[in-house]
């Protein structure tokens, strides 16, 4: 996993939609403040430079790529459906990553977990099955989920 392929996607669909690799034609820079979560004070005292979300969120350019989230296995690791993953190939995936895999040509996300000499791809929701790797199924780990996007829903 240390050397990035090229994306290219999958043959079939799968529970996430790949987004082409992150590629920043130009930078975005946002304005960037500082917001104290105690007492409310005025927010032009707490501005500073401009924010660069890439400069962030994607490390090798070159091997990362955007998925959106389809279902609700990862829940319990807050990822829902509809979410955007920033997912890096560069990174290699050891037990405990969220990763992207493809099982048998399929796209899915998972926490790979091992367990004695045995790997498994873990859903974080109950109502889902683990996959283990290697023993009836073809498993290929895409990349490492290194941030998870998602909006806010409003309480109440």
């Amino acid at each position: 996993m240390a050397n990035a392929t090229p994306f290219s996607p999958p043959t079939r669909p799968g529970p996430v939609v790949p987004i082409p690799p992150a590629v920043a034609p130009r930078a975005l820079p946002r304005p960037l403040a500082a917001v104290p979560a105690g007492f409310p004070s005025p927010a032009e005292d707490y501005l500073d430079h401009g924010l660069d979300l890439n400069e962030h969120l994607v490390k090798n350019s070159p091997a990362t790529f955007f998925v959106r989230v389809q279902g609700d296995s990862m829940r319990g690791a807050g990822i829902a459906s509809g979410d955007l993953l920033i997912v890096d190939r560069s990174l290699t995936p050891r037990s405990g990553h969220v990763v992207v895999a493809a099982v048998d040509g399929d796209l899915t996300i998972k926490r790979l977990k091992r367990r004695g000499a045995s790997l498994f791809l873990v859903p974080e929701n109950p109502g889902y099955p683990e996959i283990a790797l290697g023993v009836e199924s073809e498993v290929q780990i895409w990349g490492v989920a290194t941030h998870v996007i998602h909006g806010l829903s409003p309480c109440g």
